[in-house]
């Protein structure tokens, strides 16, 4: 499963379809403060994309792929230390 949730986190990794952008919401949803760790995406669908837009959940760990690292460039970060 390319969605694994927890309380506290969402973990993307691989190739996020549409058929888990509503996994991802529900998710999102109950979480009081939602974090993102995208370090192992390699793919997300415009309506994942777009569930993280609307939520705007830290991102807990960017992914690595360049051209998905921009595409959620506007998404907010954890204060650095």
């Amino acid at each position: 499963m390319p969605i694994l949730l927890s309380e506290v986190m969402a973990v993307l990794e691989g190739h996020c379809s549409i058929e888990e952008a509503e996994t991802l919401a529900h998710g999102l949803r109950q979480m009081k403060r939602p974090r993102v760790d995208l370090s192992g995406c390699t793919h997300l669908h415009l309506a994942v994309l777009q569930t993280l837009l609307a939520f705007r959940p830290l991102v807990a760990a960017p992914p690595e792929d360049p051209f998905l690292g921009r595409l959620i460039a506007g998404l907010p970060s954890p204060p650095e230390d």
